[in-house]
């Protein structure tokens, strides 16, 4: 595959790279750069883990790029994910990979890798406090937003050691590239900043979407600042998050449940903007299939069918379609990506096995 069309495909995954110019001279220095996305095991997985995850890893291994799925279990318990336990983490991380081997990840083709093996190695916590030595606190603060949380919730002196960690862990990984979502770019600038104090390679940054809440995108209040761009802060707070279920999908909802959800979702006539419904399309939707088709009455102007998101939201701007359309095309559309995930745990032993675990568990945020 020659570099633009492996360009190509790792730009379709990205909001943002940092930059396009050395991932240009990345894949032209190697066949198969090596890439890496974390995850707190916490909670039921959801849309943005359990769909969107694999569709986008689906096209960077396309690309040729080696992946690295990192499960943060130790990065979880600093950030009092399940109460707390490593137990608990780790039996979420279970079902995690049990999730993505559901939604058709190839895990012959991508290297899962827990955080306590990093944590089990001497040369890990050097390089944790040399990262630390050359943060400020100042620095280390504003990247704390990477945990999700805000300034008034960080308690712990011990929370300060996640930065550093997660810098670490793209060194100690070995990763020519963080492809993670936008809501840990500063935790990924840091680590180019600490790279080039220390001569060490910098990585290139490729940030995926967010998906939005249920609850759509608005203005987030004084405290809800996670970076310093004001459109990725939005993007960060409205995002659709496991720990607030009211503003999410789970891979487990029902096409009634699905339906159910998407008809109370945060959908204006005519908006496109901060649009929840026409979020899905775009990403998910459209990167899985063809076409979007709308099933209406003839009385209403029939079936109408789009091949494109583009498409789709100009029609929706000028008021072509309604929103209980729309809801109800990307329902059905959504619960094609979802049914397979649904069906897996409820027919496999072990599936169900780490399900029940994991709904035992009381989640924390």
């Amino acid at each position: 595959m020659d570099i633009e069309t492996r360009l190509a495909l790792i730009r379709g995954v990205a909001e943002e790279i940092i930059t396009p110019e050395e991932l240009r001279s990345l894949l032209e220095q190697k066949a198969h750069p090596v890439a890496y996305d974390g995850f707190e095991p916490s909670g039921l997985a959801h849309l943005p883990f359990g769909v969107y995850r694999p569709l986008l890893l689906k096209d960077l291994l396309k690309a040729g790029v080696k992946f690295k799925l990192f499960l943060a279990d130790w990065h979880a318990a600093l950030n009092h994910k399940m109460g707390g336990s490593l137990e608990a983490i780790r039996q979420v991380g279970d079902y995690f990979v049990e999730v993505w081997k559901a939604a058709g990840v190839d895990l012959e083709k991508v290297q899962v890798v827990w955080a306590s093996d990093l944590c089990t190695r001497r040369e890990y916590w050097e390089r944790v406090i040399r990262v630390a030595k050359h943060t400020s606190v100042l620095r280390a603060t504003r990247a704390l937003s990477i945990m999700g949380r805000r300034e008034g919730e960080l308690l712990e002196v011990a929370q300060y050691f996640y930065p550093a960690m997660q810098v670490a862990d793209i060194f100690e990984l070995g990763v020519d590239i963080t492809q993670l979502g936008m809501d840990q770019r500063r935790a990924n600038i840091l680590a180019r900043e600490v790279a080039e104090k220390l001569g060490w390679a910098k990585p290139v940054v490729v940030s995926h979407h967010m998906l939005t809440g249920l609850q759509g995108q608005a203005e987030p209040d004084a405290a809800q600042v996670y970076d310093d761009n004001a459109q990725v802060s939005r993007q960060i707070a409205a995002k659709m998050s496991k720990s607030r279920p009211q503003s999410a999908i789970f891979v487990h909802d029902s096409l009634q449940e699905i339906e159910q959800k998407l008809q109370g979702a945060f959908c204006p006539p005519k908006q496109v903007e901060g649009n929840p419904i026409l979020d899905y399309a775009k990403e998910i939707v459209f990167r899985a299939q063809k076409e979007l088709v709308l099933e209406r009455p003839a009385k209403y102007g029939g079936e109408l069918a789009f091949s494109s998101a583009a498409d789709l939201e100009e029609a929706y701007r000028k008021g072509e379609v309604h929103p209980l359309d729309l809801k109800k095309a990307v329902a059905l559309a959504v619960d094609q990506r979802v049914a397979p995930i649904r069906a897996h745990f409820e027919k496999q032993k072990r599936a169900k096995e780490l399900l029940a675990q994991v709904r035992a568990h009381q989640v924390t945020r």
